[in-house]
């Protein structure tokens, strides 16, 4: 099992940054692909990117593709994602996300293939 928890929110106008942290409990955090999800007042939690065990490989929605990189650190347990260019839009909860059973490969975009959540940290893009 794993905890995770997530860092890095605020405030922040439109066009700005924000890299948001993700650290995680235990010592098998190498062998968790790692997502991020976030999720819009009224609407249902949706994929903005994930990550291989070993950080080779990577994966982003198209809403984000270009302004936002996630990376990770295996020693430091911690996975990040750094968001460029911020818009209005992107004002969402986002939540980092372990998925354990994933074949090597294989980087899964719906919430339900994870399987173990941070509590989220709010972003707010004001325009």
């Amino acid at each position: 099992q794993v905890q995770l928890a997530e860092s890095g929110g605020g405030l922040v106008q439109a066009g700005g940054s924000l890299r948001l942290s993700c650290a995680a409990s235990g010592r098998t955090f190498s062998r968790y692909v790692m997502g991020w999800f976030r999720q819009a007042p009224g609407k249902e939690r949706e994929f903005v990117s994930a990550i291989s065990r070993s950080g080779s490989t990577t994966k982003y929605a198209d809403s984000v593709k270009g302004r936002f990189t996630i990376s990770r650190d295996n020693v430091k347990n911690t996975v990040y994602l750094q968001m460029d260019s911020l818009k209005p839009e992107d004002t969402a909860v986002y939540y980092c996300a372990a998925d354990r059973l994933t074949p090597i490969g294989i980087l899964r975009t719906r919430a339900d293939e994870y399987d173990y959540w941070g509590q989220g940290t709010q972003v707010t893009v004001s325009s």
